[in-house]
């Protein structure tokens, strides 16, 4: 693809800003901005979520953008991260704007808490097969794929653990991380308490308010910009058969989530890689059990043997695939995702709190258990190291 992140910014992550939703995705998108060396006026396009409150109208009127040209929304809560790049990617390569600006902001602790059961939600088609029994809320929809991902594999409330454990680590030495200098051990996993069994408290992301922004432009302009860009190797969306949102119940596998072997599939086929090439992997971990399905439909392991991959140590800073080195949603922040892009950014850059060494690609996934989105950055445009084997 001929497009590149070539800014990144954002607000503090809190649990209670003090400032509207506009005003965080104002901060973010100024921030990410200055980052690039551009200015409000260079800006033609924004991109955010459906969920987001903030109209791009509203947020161009806050900056001083002049005019737009394109402007968009993707569906689906955190499955709609790693997809605002890909539509602001094709809007540079299609030539219906120049410079795209995604963003999303929330008071998600402070305001409308997502963790919580949403009562409107029980009128969604798709809600309305689980409202009624009881799984009101996300934590519950998970734990009953997880039970089930047990059942089959045997995996155990510690091989969830050791996610969280990795995660809370890499966020310890982390300034901007809420958990900066709060690292945690698998005994303090084992023993928070019970969410919806088999989770525990630290199975489940946090609640967080703060915005995020990400700057897309052509890869030649790239270039031209203060910091080395991070160019986009593939973008993809994937939606599974039978899907429903959050968790689909009557497929008949239940512990897998084909939606993301689509996006997989597609980031696999366009970018040329494959994942023995991934150097840092930025997985979307609202809840740990399906960061161990994501490694096993991205390829990683088998289907069941992701329990054993994650025992070995293989995602460590020093591992084979250091897993989200800035802490990952449960340990830095949860803004939808979309601070694991510009982390996967800053690895590509080499300016990240906990750098790792060499990296050429990183991959990034967003949304689980819903239609999903991911993502393969890269150091340039040239040709994979797979392909020249």
């Amino acid at each position: 693809m001929n497009a590149a992140i070539a800014g990144i910014g954002a607000t503090d992550f809190s649990k209670d800003s003090g400032r509207s939703e506009l005003q965080l995705a104002a901060e973010a998108v100024r921030a990410a901005l200055g980052d690039a060396g551009l200015e409000p006026s260079d800006v033609d396009g924004l991109v955010s979520f459906t969920m987001d409150t903030n109209a791009e109208i509203a947020v161009a009127r806050e900056l001083g953008i002049p005019e737009l040209t394109f402007f968009s929304r993707v569906h689906y809560g955190g499955g709609a991260a790693c997809a605002t790049v890909q539509q602001a990617a094709m809007a540079v390569e299609t030539g219906a704007a120049k410079v795209v600006v995604c963003y999303r902001a929330f008071n998600e602790r402070s305001g409308h808490r997502f963790g919580q059961v949403q009562t409107a939600a029980a009128a969604n088609i798709d809600n309305s097969w689980s409202y009624p029994m009881g799984l009101g809320t996300p934590a519950a929809m998970v734990a009953m794929f997880a039970r089930r991902y047990m059942h089959e594999y045997g995996a155990t409330s510690e091989d969830f653990g050791r996610i969280a454990v990795i995660d809370r680590k890499h966020a310890a030495t982390n300034p901007h991380a809420w958990f900066h200098d709060r690292p945690i051990t698998l005994d303090d996993h084992q023993s928070s308490r019970w969410i919806a069994e088999p989770l525990r408290l630290l199975d489940c992301c946090q609640e967080s308010d703060g915005g995020v922004a990400l700057v897309v432009t052509s890869a030649e302009r790239a270039r031209d910009l203060p910091n080395r860009p991070a160019h986009v190797r593939a973008a993809t969306q994937g939606s599974g058969a039978d899907q429903f949102t959050m968790t689909s119940y009557y497929r008949d596998d239940l512990t897998g989530l084909p939606e993301m072997g689509v996006v997989a599939r597609g980031l696999w086929e366009r970018s040329g890689i494959g994942p023995s090439d991934v150097d840092v992997a930025v997985l979307y971990d609202h809840f740990t059990p399906f960061v161990l399905v994501q490694l096993e439909e991205l390829g990683f392991c088998g289907r069941g043997e992701a329990k054993d991959f994650v025992a070995s140590g293989a995602l460590e800073l020093d591992g084979t695939l250091p897993l989200n080195p800035h802490g990952g949603q449960l340990g830095e922040a949860y803004l939808h995702g979309m601070n694991g892009i510009a982390e996967a950014v800053r690895q590509i850059r080499g300016t990240a709190v906990n750098q790792v060494a060499g990296v050429e690609h990183v991959l990034v996934t967003a949304g689980t258990g819903v239609p999903t989105s991911g993502l393969v950055l890269g150091q340039g445009e040239g040709v994979s190291r797979r392909s020249v084997r």
